[in-house]
């Protein structure tokens, strides 16, 4: 998962739990993640930004950083 480029789907940012789209290949497709700032008090990352995922805690959470 590190590494992997998703998509913002809801607002990511401190105090807020958002949601990205990342493209799993192995899986084929797209799936939904729970998101949260790769590094605290980041400006929050608005619908549609890129992002990269820095870490990855099972079953569906990642902290990601803008590219």
């Amino acid at each position: 998962m590190v590494g992997l480029i998703g998509r913002v789907t809801g607002r990511v940012g401190d105090g807020l739990v958002g949601e990205v789209m990342v493209l799993v290949p192995e899986r084929q497709g797209s799936e939904a993640f729970l998101a949260y700032p790769a590094v605290p008090g980041e400006p929050s990352l608005p619908v549609g930004r890129q992002v990269v995922v820095v870490e990855y805690q099972p079953p569906r959470t990642v902290y990601v950083a803008p590219l």
